[in-house]
């Protein structure tokens, strides 16, 4: 059973394992049974980098997560009070999301579900994917126990998705845009069985049952993807992207500009914060070549929030601010160009760097991005120490620190001299005729 517990904890990052101790001293002070499970168990499994944490609750759910926010100054970004879960992001960037353990039931095809708590057992045999109805239990007494009702361990070591209940598809259609997504994600074939329901359900159309808002959310996941291009691709082979705008299904503009923008986001560090920053851009890119009317439509239809239809619609706009800085001719030095950057929305660095026809804002983008921020990530512990600790003067302190490792230069090679070269030996007929 601790074999799972290691495998965890040696794919989580240092803060994230931070997280994971803060919320099991919390659950366990609270008396409550705490489980690991969805996502970051499936992408533990697979062998992939886990996002984020997903942790289930056999009980009093968003008070846990209250009283986590509490003690480690984690922000709630969002609460479901049907579902009784809540999203958290940490000081450190991580996020995670803790939940009670339920039961939906349907009263009919994209409706909302009626929860009722459930046992850990009865909420993984109520999931979409036997790959995501994996469970590690947390708790002091079985802690490490590893819980796969459905046997989804064999599915994800076959690279399989397989729908939990042959009803699935009707109770929650949002399951077969998540299909798509995750497919493409994950690299996983969909089993023929699965692929029998999703055919049933798309001669049903329960498609057409599922909500605005819903479709919103789901675009903002793909947005966060690496593989965007291959998921709206996807999307579009099957007939599902014109849920999301009948404009973009009619034709292939998006597919040039998503794949720059990937090309772009391989650059960016793969956090959080940068993870959450892609939206706008992605929009960016997907809608191109629409026109002001069509974006405004697509914004309408699925319920973007007035702050994100604004953070999209203006990002140009907020842009030209940087852009105007990192044209500038007084930067010159790569530690200039450094704190010009360092502190920019990542969003605008995302835009820039996709929209920008400027050589210097490219090449001062990439050089940060490519040079300048990994030499800093460099920089060890031990030489942080050895820069100045007055509060007073840290911040100034650590600016020089900077500014020296990033503007100094290398030492020149000397070549070494090399000896003269021995002088030509005659050839044997040349010593005879000189005799």
């Amino acid at each position: 059973m601790s074999d799972y517990i290691y495998i965890l904890e040696s794919h989580l990052s240092p803060d994230q394992n931070r997280v994971l101790g803060e919320v099991m001293a919390a659950a366990g002070e609270a008396n409550l049974n705490l489980f690991l499970t969805g996502g970051a168990m499936r992408d533990m499994l697979a062998g992939f980098r886990i996002r984020d944490l997903d942790f289930l609750v056999e009980g009093a759910a968003l008070k846990l997560a209250r009283t986590v926010a509490g003690r480690t100054g984690a922000t709630i970004v969002s609460e479901d009070q049907n579902r009784k879960s809540a999203e958290l992001e940490f000081p450190t960037g991580v996020t995670a999301q803790i939940a009670m353990s339920r039961q939906e039931r349907y009263p009919r095809a994209g409706a909302k579900p009626q929860v009722s708590p459930a046992t850990i057992q009865e909420d993984l045999r109520g999931r979409d994917f036997t790959c995501n109805a994996i469970a590690l239990s947390l708790n002091k007494t079985s802690r490490g126990l590893l819980l796969d009702p459905l046997n989804g361990l064999a599915d994800i070591e076959r690279h399989e998705l397989r729908a939990v209940s042959a009803y699935g598809f009707y109770d929650d259609p949002t399951r077969l845009l998540r299909l798509v997504r995750l497919s493409v994600r994950l690299g996983f074939a969909i089993e023929e069985r699965t692929a029998m329901q999703v055919a049933n359900a798309r001669e049903a159309e329960v498609e057409k049952t599922i909500l605005p808002g819903v479709l919103g959310a789901e675009l903002k996941l793909i947005g966060t993807e690496d593989n965007g291009a291959a998921i709206v691709d996807a999307l579009a082979q099957a007939s599902l992207l014109a849920l999301f705008s009948p404009v973009l299904a009619e034709g292939h503009g998006y597919r040039a500009g998503l794949a720059k923008f990937e090309k772009i986001t391989r650059m960016l560090p793969d956090a959080a914060e940068t993870r959450a920053a892609r939206f706008g851009p992605f929009l960016c890119a997907l809608t191109e070549k629409l026109p002001p009317r069509e974006k405004q439509a697509l914004a309408k239809r699925l319920q973007f929030s007035r702050a994100d239809t604004n953070h999209w619609l203006q990002l140009e706009a907020k842009s030209k601010k940087l852009s105007s800085v990192l044209r500038s001719p007084r930067l010159r030095k790569p530690s200039q160009i450094y704190h010009a950057i360092c502190s920019a929305a990542p969003d605008q660095m995302m835009f820039l760097l996709y929209a920008s026809p400027l050589k210097p804002v490219q090449d001062r983008l990439r050089a940060y991005f490519q040079k300048y921020l990994p030499a800093i990530e460099e920089i060890t512990p031990e030489e942080w120490a050895t820069v100045e600790t007055k509060p007073s003067r840290q911040q100034k302190a650590r600016e020089e620190f900077i500014a020296n490792r990033l503007d100094r230069r290398p030492p020149r090679k000397v070549e070494p001299e090399l000896p003269p070269p021995p002088p030509p030996v005659p050839e044997p007929s040349m010593m005879r005729r000189g005799r």
